[in-house]
């Protein structure tokens, strides 16, 4: 065995020097202590991780990043990296802005809540064991690497690469990815699901055996009165000073507890979430959370509450743990080139909110029901860093702007050179920094795109550390990333990293995680195949981007999926002419927007009005299409799109499995996971009617999800079907 551990701790070794290192993370008096590893996937999807990332990241285990500025040093070199990561942003578009024909890939991000079960009390509880996983699964990978006999992992997936794994915010979350991005074959999109499924199997090996991998979007008491989390620790601590969640919470690596107390110190106070509470037939009303303690001195922010933080009728929450303790369900793509990148992050947004409302799944906060369906907007409040003047709340007097906006939101721009982008469909207030707009230009960047990049930079640095401060380096995007990459837009625009064989990518950020691995992979097969289509049918899916903001509102709506209305394009083709060229040169490879064809499109007609370019639709009309035939539905046009290029009947099938969960759950013939969740509540015994999810309920609830995922697809399963509501 010691033999053994010497091979892998000299592999560990020769991997972190290649850059192809093993995903570690090793717990050194009982907190991590990692720094950044890259893999190929992890590269390519999410450019260079937490080594300049304070929120995601891989880690490999031997030493510390850096010394970590509080925010009032922060605050002063906060232009001095607003100014380098402008500089680095500038250099990564003079090396990259040409680069074409780059391999088209995509890959998912499946994120995990960590439970541990304790049968004997009827209690499940947060496991905080996210270090000892990792450490389990990277001894396991690098035994795989040097030869060991781990062949029952693969004895399913010869030709596909082990996943990967990697810390989130929590200590009870983990991440998961395929081990090399999936490519634009469609038989990669029949091996998501088995891929998902593999994940997950491989990350339950590596925990204790009471423990399980669950997606369940937030943990439904996490912040409650009980002991949610195990082990045990007492709420408050200096990083977050929250009521509810203890520091230990986080991941301790020390670029999460300072983006938390940065954060607050920024604001001025804690964060601020209020969720409104599901008022059921019993619940008191007035409904004041019962978990407030108005009477906390630990520290100033517990004046918060003092102050009418705790909003009357609402759930309420301080701390990002509320937030980034979120489970969600992203898709990356790599464009073939930047304009056809630019194309597919104008035409995803107005999509967002529609995905974001036919995943929803997120109806109980803290242990109570609440009157919305989905996470977004307890994520915004979780890291919004604006201070009262940006907020509005007093005038403008240390401060540049007024910000409409958290720095986690819907987009505010659009960014492609597209002749049938309006100035209308623009935010006409939006925010910018017009002295970085004016550099980005003089350093050759178009209007457009250099509007989106001011847009981002108003927002300070919130981790910065000392030694990046020493010098620049253009080869690098530290301090670009640092900006770029704490703006958590619902569609992410990234360029490709310094130095890899990456194309400029597009992430996809709304959706919310599913209970089960097939309804993961329905939405992100679905996801992938709207961009196909898109692409290859030119496809035309712009509003005022103001309408997408209104949207994401609309989405949070109880039932938004069956009650609510979007606002959405009526007509999504181009001229007939150019759709009929674009049907042509579809093929087996997608021709890229904007590319040449063999038929010219005729003049555009005069431009209209653009409110009569929109209406408000069901999202039934636009996944499914209208019953007058105005709107075709985004499963029509795929369908067309699979129609247009050569797809064997067995692959046509197997896909049209996961079309159907789409199109079931946009018609209300399957429930999203948050009406399932709702319905389980109030039919449980234990419910009294009065918006309380007991320690009991979540018990039962939390196994039931686990046995709706472990028994999907066998005979007599409970699987996904139970999501159609029949008793």
């Amino acid at each position: 065995m010691a033999n053994t551990e010497r091979i892998i701790d000299r592999e560990t070794k020769r991997h972190a020097a290649s850059g192809v290192s093993l995903c570690s993370a090793i717990s050194i008096e009982g907190a991590p202590r990692m720094v950044k590893r890259e893999s190929p996937f992890s590269a390519w999807n999410l450019s260079t991780r937490l080594s300049v990332l304070p929120l995601r990241g891989e880690y490999f285990c031997d030493g510390q990043l850096g010394t970590a500025l509080e925010w009032p040093e922060a605050k002063k070199n906060a232009d001095k990296v607003r100014k380098w990561g402008i500089e680095q942003l500038l250099a990564i578009w003079n090396r990259a802005k040409g680069k074409e024909r780059d391999v088209l890939l995509w890959g998912d991000e499946v994120e995990y809540l960590v439970v541990a079960f304790d049968d004997s009390h009827r209690k499940v509880r947060l496991s905080l064991a996210q270090a000892d996983i990792l450490k389990s699964l990277a001894r396991d990978a690098a035994l795989y690497k040097v030869g060991g006999d781990m062949s029952d992992m693969k004895a399913k997936h010869e030709d596909e690469a082990l996943p990967t794994f990697h810390p989130e915010f929590g200590r009870f979350m983990l991440e998961a990815t395929p081990g090399r991005p999936w490519g634009i074959n469609l038989t990669d999109l029949l091996k998501v699901e088995s891929n998902m499924r593999w994940r997950r199997e491989i990350a339950k090996r590596h925990m204790a055996d009471n423990e399980y991998p669950i997606t369940l979007t937030t943990f439904p008491r996490l912040g409650g009165p009980e002991d949610y989390i195990q082990p045990y620790y007492p709420p408050s601590g200096p990083a977050l000073r929250s009521q509810f969640v203890p520091d230990e919470i986080a991941n301790p690596h020390i670029r999460f507890p300072t983006l938390a107390a940065n954060i607050r110190s920024r604001r001025g106070r804690k964060v601020e979430i209020n969720v409104p509470v599901f008022r059921d037939t019993n619940t008191p009303w007035p409904f004041n959370d019962p978990t407030v303690n108005y009477d906390l001195h630990d520290w100033p922010e517990d004046d918060d509450v003092r102050n009418g933080a705790a909003k009357e009728g609402h759930v309420y929450m301080d701390a990002m743990a509320f937030g980034m303790g979120s489970c969600c369900l992203q898709i990356t793509f790599q464009a073939k080139n930047i304009t056809e990148g630019r194309t597919l992050y104008d035409q995803l947004s107005p999509l967002g909110p529609i995905l974001l409302a036919l995943t929803a799944a997120t109806p109980i906060y803290k242990g109570f029901l609440v009157d919305t369906d989905v996470r977004w907007n307890q994520i915004s409040r979780a890291v919004d860093c604006r201070t009262p003047e940006e907020l509005g709340e007093k005038p403008l007097k240390n401060d540049r702007w007024r910000i409409p906006k958290s720095r986690y939101a819907s987009n505010s721009t659009y960014i492609s050179q597209d002749r049938r982008l309006r100035k209308e469909y623009m935010d006409p207030n939006l925010v910018i920094d017009e002295d970085i707009k004016k550099r980005l230009i003089e350093g050759g960047m178009d209007d457009l795109l250099a509007t989106h990049f001011a847009h981002l930079f108003i927002r300070d640095p919130i981790v910065i550390f000392s030694e990046d401060l020493k010098q620049l380096d253009l080869n690098e995007v530290n301090h670009f990333e640092n900006l770029q990459s704490t703006n958590w837009q619902h569609i992410r625009f990234k360029p490709p990293p310094p130095d890899k064989d990456i194309g400029w990518r597009v992430e996809f950020r709304s959706m919310e995680i599913q209970m089960t691995d097939f309804e993961n992979a329905a939405f992100s097969i679905f996801i992938v195949l709207v961009t196909r289509a898109i692409l290859s049918f030119d496809l035309n899916f712009y509003i005022p981007i103001q309408r997408t903001t209104e949207n994401m509102e609309t989405a949070h709506a109880r039932n938004a999926v069956l009650e609510k209305k979007f606002y959405f394009r009526k007509d999504p083709f181009p001229p007939r002419s150019s759709r009929q060229s674009h049907l042509h040169n579809s093929g087996t490879e997608p021709s890229s927007a904007g590319s040449s064809t063999t038929v010219s499109a005729p003049p555009s007609p005069p431009l209209g009005p653009v409110d009569s370019e929109y209406a408000l639709m069901s999202i039934s009309d636009i996944i499914n299409g209208s019953a007058d035939g105005t709107f075709p539905g985004l499963i029509p046009l795929v369908e067309s799109y699979l129609n247009s290029v050569n797809v064997d009947v067995e692959t046509r099938c197997s896909l049209a499995r996961y079309l159907d969960l789409i199109r079931k759950r946009a018609n209300g013939t399957l429930w999203t996971g948050a009406k399932w969740i709702r319905d389980f509540v109030a039919n449980h015994p234990d419910y009294q009617n009065d918006s309380k999810v007991s320690e009991g309920i979540t018990y039962d609830l939390v196994r039931a999800v686990q046995a709706m995922e472990e028994q999907e697809g066998k005979a007599g399963s409970i699987g996904w079907q139970m999501l159609t509501g029949q008793k």
